[in-house]
């Protein structure tokens, strides 16, 4: 009995070393996240349709991390849903990965409804929202909030203001 609590023992010591270890490994930068509009949608998408949906959803509650309607959006998730539910286009997860895609840089003065508008916070973008046109966009703003329409005017908004790329080309 006494060998085999040993063995045991042994055992147990061998295996949280080997996880200890594990964790404390250094991994590999994981691939950047990639956006893919199918080919088969290129040309066809309508930013009235994107507009709908987005504008459908005002008034679900915002949650971290939430990317349905069932469980609620953050905004990234919000984006994410509307674009790949209404023209078949994934979006990276984050606004800061989202803002990194490979698509035109849209100005200010030449935003057109369906183009992703992103906001700073202190280092990078974190926030972004779809703009509907008339200085306005929908987003999910914060936790105990919901998804709404703002104006890009208003001081908060217009102070973090970063930029935007059209995605629907």
């Amino acid at each position: 009995m006494r060998a085999s609590r040993k063995i045991r023992r042994c055992f147990g010591i061998a295996a949280a070393t080997v996880l200890l270890g594990a964790c404390s490994m250094s991994r590999p930068k994981p691939e950047p996240a990639v956006f893919t509009v199918p080919p088969h949608h290129r040309g066809d998408i309508n930013a009235n349709d994107i507009l709908f949906r987005a504008i459908g959803l005002v008034g679900t509650p915002y949650r971290y991390g939430g990317n349905t309607p069932q469980s609620g959006f953050d905004c990234s998730g919000l984006v994410d849903y509307v674009f790949r539910d209404v023209a078949g286009i994934n979006l990276p997860r984050t606004a800061h990965e989202i803002s990194e895609i490979d698509a035109p840089q849209i100005k200010r003065g030449q935003l057109e409804a369906g183009d992703l508008v992103f906001f700073r916070g202190t280092h990078h973008v974190s926030h972004i929202g779809i703009y509907v046109g008339r200085g306005r966009f929908v987003h999910a703003p914060n936790e105990g909030g919901t998804v709404r329409l703002d104006y890009l005017d208003a001081p908060y908004w217009n102070e973090h203001y970063s930029g935007a790329v059209r995605v629907l080309l």
